[in-house]
């Protein structure tokens, strides 16, 4: 009988909702940092004829009629702008949540939808289109040199393989037997050794190295002036001046510990890797989002949106006039009508971003005062949860709001979402963020006794005196995180 029923078709009443495409359009737009929003914004108008930027005041004449606010079909709205309260993200929140997707560990990483893998794509085009020419490669400025250098023809073939395997840190990590066997027709190795003996007298000196010991030889090659106790070390020490014991060191060879330091010294100045220093790889410009400046007269930080963020659409004006000369053509009223709901759709969108982002950057600047005027050690603990509680609205929604976002302050700047850490709380009940936290672990090593530098057990102490109780692993893992050595590697002799 459950068999026969089981086959029974049935109706089920859901109520599901779905994004429409301005919903899509506007999560898309809150993601969008400042350069972004600027590539997108310029796409829109070179696609849409009825979008315009908003003249500045003294651009405008005096005779231009004022611009009218709104040309969508009546009844119909994208987003609610105009309130800055919790409505606004409400509304966005709930109907995106079965669009988000989390990796494996558990963080939120946004949406991704098909509109946004146009609008990536754009952007990628139009910062193509503005960026400066891109600095030589190592593997083009070392075949520059190889194809100067007066070698056979065979070898010239190795080097070139050999120089296709180097790294951009300017390693050779491809073992030659392997090489060998992948070249057609195949290499002898004897001739392969040669050909990697004239890449590595090539510039940048170290290049074309397997290992550390032989990437520091090849530099103390070229170095004038006597360097054979620094080639001893490197050669038959180079584990104990990796662990710093540099008494062991002048033990074994019979000098003076002051000859194993001035030792230290050279190599110190030696490049562990070469490739990076040939190659200009500055990074790219920051373009804050939002700007912080602090306010004397009133003791507060007034916070604004930058530049970028403040360029505003409306519908053009002749496109108006347009619109108003065919009432009677069906297929151009059509067209306007896409156009207008288009521009109606992108510039709801701009203005949501622009109070959703504004509102978040008040409420961080509000939490993290004492950063502002005090520094790292200051960073209050702020998760994602508390904003999304106090707007009313879900994680993911601030998540987008921030992801991408830089704001500019009167300590430097920061991703926004630097001021969204956990923490735990110290023992006097104040709430220490973990960034804070890993400052107060630099302070504490930055003024050790270099002679008797701290361990990792006693890190914990001084950072138990001070009311905050964290295990001996976390400072260990906060101090590789830092860079900072082991006590060992940071003693100085």
């Amino acid at each position: 009988m459950s068999q026969i029923m089981s086959q029974v078709p049935q109706h089920l009443l859901l109520q599901q909702q779905r994004l429409t495409p301005q919903l899509i359009q506007a999560m898309d737009i809150l993601q969008l940092n400042a350069m972004a929003l600027e590539a997108r914004i310029s796409q829109e108008i070179d696609d849409n004829p009825a979008l315009e930027i908003v003249p500045d005041e003294d651009e405008i004449a005096p005779d231009t009629p004022p611009a009218e606010t709104d040309d969508r079909p009546e009844g119909e709205q994208v987003l609610v702008v105009e309130e800055g309260d919790a409505r606004d993200f409400e509304r966005l929140d709930n109907l995106v949540s079965e669009y988000d997707w989390m990796d494996d560990d558990g963080e939120y990483r946004g949406t991704k939808s098909r509109a946004r893998a146009f609008e990536e794509g754009d952007i990628k085009m139009e910062a193509m289109a503005n960026t400066p020419a891109r600095s030589i490669s190592l593997r083009e400025y070392l075949l520059d040199q190889w194809s100067l250098i007066d070698v056979d023809k065979e070898t010239r073939r190795l080097g070139t393989a050999i120089i296709d395997n180097i790294d951009e840190t300017g390693r050779l990590s491809t073992p030659l037997e392997q090489i060998a066997e992948q070249l057609e027709p195949a290499a002898a190795l004897p001739r392969l050794k040669d050909a990697l003996a004239r890449v590595q007298q090539l510039d940048p000196p170290g290049v074309g190295n397997r290992g550390v010991r032989e990437c520091l030889l090849l530099q103390l090659e070229v170095l004038p002036g006597d360097t054979e106790l620094e080639r001893r070390i490197i050669e038959d020490h180079l584990e104990a001046l990796e662990k710093n014991r540099l008494p062991r060191i002048a033990k074994a060879l019979g000098i003076d510990l002051d000859d194993v330091k001035a030792a230290l010294a050279v190599i110190g100045r030696l490049s562990l890797h070469p490739g990076m220093d040939v190659v200009d790889r500055a990074a790219p410009a920051v373009v804050p989002d939002v700007i912080v400046e602090y306010n004397e007269d009133e003791d507060c930080y007034e916070t604004r949106l930058a530049r970028g963020n403040q360029r505003e659409l409306r519908i053009s004006p002749e496109f108006r006039r347009v619109l108003e000369q065919s009432r009677d053509d069906k297929k151009a009223r059509e067209f306007i009508k896409q156009k207008l709901e288009a521009a109606n759709a992108i510039i709801d969108a701009i203005k949501y971003r622009k109070n959703r982002l504004l509102e978040v950057a008040k409420s961080v600047v509000e939490t993290q005062r004492d950063f502002l005027d005090q520094g790292e050690q200051h960073l209050k603990v702020l998760r994602m949860s508390d904003l999304a509680g106090h707007f009313g609205c879900d994680p993911s929604t601030i998540s987008r709001t921030v992801d991408g976002k830089w704001m500019q302050t009167p300590r430097g700047i920061y991703p926004l979402r630097r001021f969204f850490t956990g923490g735990t709380e110290s023992g006097d009940g104040e709430v220490l963020g973990w960034d804070s936290i890993k400052a107060k672990v630099r302070e504490i090593v930055d003024n050790e006794d270099k002679t008797e530098p701290l361990k990792d057990d006693e890190i914990v102490r001084r950072l138990k005196s001070d009311g905050v109780e964290i295990k001996r692993r976390t400072v260990a893992k906060y101090r590789s995180q830092l860079g900072i050595p082991t006590a060992r590697q940071r003693r100085q002799y």
